[in-house]
């Protein structure tokens, strides 16, 4: 089953074409991840396939055309997190931080339930920051801080979610942990798409989307030496994707 898809979607930035007539569809179940060089329209595909910025063409969701569905179901069922994602208030806590989370669930002015502090308190958990969940956030590290936004996703329980380079400012053995994570959310029938800078985290995933100058040059499993090929041409021939025992991996060429 397809969760999210794109059909003859356009996108301009002050007037410039960014993204012109692309096609795209990810499967229900399964984390894509997105990689190409720096302005080849990654985010810019992302934040369209979100709604968060003008497009022409159509985007579905979850088999609805995406415009057509109200936004606090649209919020429930597609959850987002960006580059530059907004903590939600510097001087809340960590907790009522992932609380936010809960919003699309939750009534006008309405105190959160039960089952709200049950799920902030197994994101926070799930990303190892239950132990700050009584701190501000801004005295967290940016790594901190980027690990309470993932935990404040992971509280709307979407069918989808979307991340931007969600590993930014994040360590490796956190990046791991991140890996873990959306492994477990697409064995529960979660669709992950992520924008990702780091190619050996990206050839974990299910499938690879290689972008380059607004268009999408190869779409296909992580497996595919096809895949693989991809890799190395957007980036000149500068990465070669290698097997090991323990999967594929890119060293970067001099």
């Amino acid at each position: 089953m397809i969760a999210l898809s794109a059909q003859a979607l356009k996108v301009a930035i002050a007037g410039v074409p960014v993204i012109d007539a692309l096609d795209v569809a990810f499967n229900q179940g399964c984390w894509t991840a997105i990689v190409g060089p720096n302005g080849a329209g990654k985010s810019t595909l992302l934040k369209a396939l979100a709604g968060l910025i003008p497009s022409a063409g159509e985007v579905h969701l979850l088999g609805q055309s995406l415009q057509t569905i109200p936004l606090k179901k649209r919020a429930q069922q597609l959850a987002w997190l960006g580059q530059e994602a907004s903590i939600g208030g510097e001087a809340l806590s960590v907790y009522d931080t992932v609380m936010l989370g809960r919003l699309p669930y939750q009534g006008w002015l309405s105190a959160p339930s039960q089952l709200d502090h049950e799920v902030v308190a197994h994101a926070l958990l799930q990303t190892q920051a239950w132990d700050w969940r009584e701190r501000s956030v801004n005295a967290l590290s940016g790594g901190e801080r980027q690990r309470v936004l993932l935990a404040r996703v992971l509280a709307v329980q979407a069918g989808v979610v979307l991340m931007d380079e969600p590993l930014a400012n994040v360590d490796p053995p956190h990046q791991a942990d991140w890996v873990n994570t959306v492994s477990a959310l697409t064995r529960e029938g979660t669709t992950v798409v992520s924008v990702l800078h780091e190619i050996n985290v990206a050839l974990m995933a299910d499938f690879l989307l290689v972008m380059d100058a607004g268009k999408v040059l190869h779409h296909g499993l992580c497996t595919d030496t096809n895949t693989h090929r991809a890799i190395e041409t957007v980036f000149n021939q500068r990465l070669v994707v290698h097997q090991s025992e323990n999967g594929f991996f890119a060293n970067l060429q001099r």
